[in-house]
């Protein structure tokens, strides 16, 4: 295990508790991820948890989910239940490619950090990442925005200052506009 385990527990934390605050009048909002409104990302969310929890386990690659059911803070206690296991951060998954587990670890920690982004700004609801957490994923990103990209998970760069504070640099690198209002 390594120091990602603590800021995956905070991330959690804070997004279950946003996710716990979205009434259903939300749903139906846009969200700076434009494929998604709130409800689609929220069953997106659902699913990454349920799939990181599988290839962490060393499980099987989980299909995506086709409806949203409002377990996502269910979902995310049982993904950090298996991520506090040693051997979930050891070896490879070879559902996931040959990616090792501690990169896939990263990529759980990216998905809370800008999913829970993406809800509190579609729905003005309060979120925050501690600046800790940011700089982890901003140099996370700084490493796997061109694979990330390759692959579809990262849309392309949007430009940010190199001054600007960890959560927009991680943003940019990941295919977000800090700037983005409904």
């Amino acid at each position: 295990m390594n120091d990602i385990l603590p800021l995956m527990r905070r991330a959690a934390g804070r997004t279950t508790d946003l996710v716990r605050a979205i009434g259903d009048d939300r749903l139906g909002l846009p969200t700076p991820c434009t494929e998604y409104d709130v409800e689609a990302l929220l069953n997106h969310m659902e699913w990454s948890a349920s799939l990181f929890e599988s290839v962490a386990a060393g499980g099987p690659f989980v299909p995506p989910k086709q409806e949203y059911t409002g377990d996502f803070p269910e979902r995310v206690e049982r993904m950090l239940a298996v991520y506090e296991r040693p051997e979930a951060w050891e070896g490879v998954s070879e559902a996931m490619g040959g990616l090792p587990r501690a990169v896939l670890a990263n990529m759980a920690l990216t998905d809370l950090v800008a999913h829970g982004w993406d809800l509190s700004r579609a729905t003005g609801l309060d979120w925050e990442v501690e600046e800790e957490t940011a700089a982890v994923l901003a140099a996370f990103a700084a490493r796997m925005a061109p694979k990330g990209r390759e692959q579809g998970a990262f849309g392309a760069e949007v430009a940010v200052p190199d001054d600007a504070p960890a959560l927009d640099r991680f943003l940019g690198l990941i295919g977000r506009d800090p700037a983005w209002k409904p």
